[in-house]
């Protein structure tokens, strides 16, 4: 598809990995002063080590690339080369440069921003100065993460230290400013840019104009953009094509037309992506002929419809009704060689769900498969459609059919198609084609059940959320942490952490063990609340009782700027038995004990269980159902749909 905002990647010149033949040092650092203890040639060995100026010599590190490819023991082995390097720097020694920057990419792909932070001061306090496509690299990285106080700080120190600075650099902080509302830091970061002598490019006008259009509106925009070039700020074609998003969105059609006709008086001519715009805007508003004269000129002028193109006018066509005329587009579409894709049945399918023609759907299913197209969310979301039609047996029949033609087995299917419901807010229609599934023999896992619970609750049905766990444990089935886990985040995510701890309290009374999980997800939902303060306590007591790995303490310190926690080399002392996790958990609730509802607007929520009134239809069931029937007899009750109710009884 094509994109109004292109990003640079940093990497664009990385040499190849140089490895060399290691050179004795014990990986596990700990260990190395056996040495000392030892006779012979390793005492001669050692002594000889010492004696290598270090400024001559340069160490390789272990090699972490060998070995088994599972993550686990390829974090093993990031972590044994990184805590090598720590002891060749320590040591006074220079490290092989290609080796450590690819020590510091490799720590970045895998989510460690601290030790690659890390990487990047060690190779400069060993007298290396790295390459701007290296530490540009983890800046970006670290904007990417939500870590742009710490990637500004990072360039600043990096400037200090004399590494270069180019504009790629600052793209990447400017681009993350913008991604998180900070229109103002991006333009005090632009004159930064400027003074340093630093010329911004396209792709710095294009992060800033898009920012200005969201935050300010697009005349706002414009003003920007005039800004610019009077300052010999020199846009691309790119940068105008945001202006005409921005137009398009504002509902400004006739003013983004003239702005496309301007667009040669300033040295541009549209491109594909900018008929695509314009395109489905006139689409939106039902605008045929002037789409059509628009598509004519495209192929005359060379500007050749792409596949985002037919989709714009497939799924517009469809939208309006016009299902004939969306099936000739279609067929013109692949008269023209292009590929259809399931975005480009998925509003063809929607239109006949919603009329209620099934037997249309299928065919239309059938020939997305013809074409290989596999289902997507959009497809199973566009089926649901036909439950609230009251047809949810045609819709499971439909589900089972493609089912039989995938590839993965149907216990995965289904759990899926759940899933996948459940993200889009359908979590109604998700339980009545459970209960079709569970009918024909399906049995909910616990990743079915918590995907049930995360959508309850991204719907803003907590009572409900609440609800099925208490129904699974009288129909004895008692949920795995998984479950508790995911209804804690689904409370975290509609701001409401303060009753997340209250499942956290509830969670320990029955017996669980919090994981590593559970921890990460409570200290996010009290940052993401602003309580950065008591986030910061918490992570440190977390910290101290060593149930949090390190990595994770550093990732959650660095996202959330959280201050305050104590010095790594507590993490030498022992593990602390089951007695100190439960005392863990005991502490953890005290220290959370004033993070009360006060601030929070709503519902109130009852942990300890819901009303009698749903449950007594419940028990009224046949043969008393199974947990998940009695979960959606439940839901239909909460959503008062009493019709829905006897037809599904």
């Amino acid at each position: 598809m094509a994109t109004l905002v292109n990003s640079v990647s940093p990497l664009t010149n990385s040499s190849p990995e140089t490895l060399r033949t290691a050179c004795g040092l014990f990986s596990n650092v700990p260990n190395f002063h056996s040495f000392s203890q030892n006779k012979g040639f390793t005492r001669v060995l050692a002594s000889t080590q010492i004696t290598i100026s270090p400024k001559d010599s340069v160490w390789t590190l272990s090699n972490w690339k060998v070995g088994r490819k599972d993550t686990r023991n390829r974090d093993i082995r990031l972590n044994d080369a990184f805590f090598h390097l720590e002891f060749i720097v320590r040591k006074g020694h220079k490290p092989d440069v290609a080796q450590a920057t690819q020590l510091l990419y490799d720590l970045c792909k895998s989510n460690k921003m601290k030790k690659a932070t890390r990487v990047m001061e060690m190779t400069i306090e060993s007298g290396i100065i790295p390459d701007a496509a290296s530490y540009t690299f983890l800046v970006n990285n670290l904007c990417k993460r939500g870590n742009i106080g710490y990637a500004m700080q990072l360039v600043e120190k990096m400037e200090e230290n004399g590494c270069p600075t180019n504009t790629v650099t600052y793209n990447s902080l400017v681009r993350g400013l913008c991604k998180h509302g900070n229109l103002n830091q991006s333009l005090q970061l632009l004159d930064k840019l400027m003074r340093k002598g630093l010329v911004p490019n396209e792709f710095t006008h294009s992060f800033l104009l898009e920012a200005a259009y969201k935050e300010r509106g697009v005349d706002e925009a414009m003003k920007l953009l005039d800004g610019i070039i009077a300052k010999g700020g020199k846009p691309n074609l790119v940068s105008y094509n945001v202006l005409l998003t921005g137009l398009c969105k504002e509902g400004r059609t006739e003013e983004a037309i003239q702005f496309f006709r301007d667009l040669p008086s300033k040295g541009f001519n549209p491109n594909v992506v900018s008929c695509n715009i314009i395109l489905r805007s006139l689409c939106c508003e039902g605008r045929w002929e002037e789409a059509n004269e628009l598509v004519a000129e495209m192929d005359s002028e060379e500007r050749s419809p792409s596949l985002v193109t037919y989709n714009i006018l497939i799924g517009s066509l469809a939208s309006h009704g016009r299902i004939q005329h969306a099936f000739q587009v279609l067929d013109e579409m692949m008269r023209a060689s292009f590929q259809p894709s399931a975005a480009t049945f998925n509003p063809i399918i929607s239109h006949f769900c919603k009329e209620g023609k099934a037997d249309l759907v299928v065919k239309c299913l059938d020939q997305m498969i013809h074409h290989c197209c596999n289902p997507n969310d959009g497809t199973f979301n566009a089926i649901a459609v036909l439950c609230e039609g009251g047809r949810v047996q045609r819709a499971f029949s439909i589900i089972q059919s493609l089912g039989n033609k995938q590839n993965s087995s149907t216990h995965d299917f289904y759990r899926g198609v759940i899933s996948s419901l459940c993200r889009k807010g359908n979590t109604y229609p998700a339980f009545q084609l459970l209960y079709e599934m569970i009918q024909s023999g399906f049995v909910p896992d616990p990743y079915t059940y918590s995907s049930l619970i995360r959508g309850l609750c991204v719907e803003g049905m907590l009572d409900e959320a609440l609800e099925i766990f208490r129904l699974l444990e009288e129909n004895d089935y008692r949920p795995i942490l998984g479950n508790f886990n995911a209804l804690i985040l689904g409370f975290c995510k509609s701001g409401r952490t303060d009753l997340s701890l209250e499942i956290f309290e509830m969670m320990i009374l029955k017996g669980y063990t919090p994981n590593e999980t559970t921890y990460t997800i409570l200290v996010e939902g009290i940052a993401h609340e602003e309580e950065k303060e008591l986030a910061a306590e918490v992570l440190k007591e977390l910290y101290i009782r060593q149930v949090m790995r390190r990595n994770t303490v550093e990732r959650l310190v660095m996202q959330y700027d959280l201050k305050g926690l104590p010095h790594e080399s507590i993490y030498h002392s022992s593990h602390p038995g089951p007695l100190t996790l439960i005392c863990v958990c005991v502490r953890f609730v005290h220290l959370l004990g004033h993070f009360t509802t006060a601030g929070h607007q709503g519902k109130e929520v009852n942990v300890e269980g819901a009303g009698s009134s749903p449950a007594v239809l419940v028990e009224k069931l046949p043969g008393g159902g199974c947990a998940m029937q009695d979960s959606a007899m439940l839901l239909l009750c909460r959503k008062d749909q009493l019709k829905a109710l006897m037809d599904f009884a």
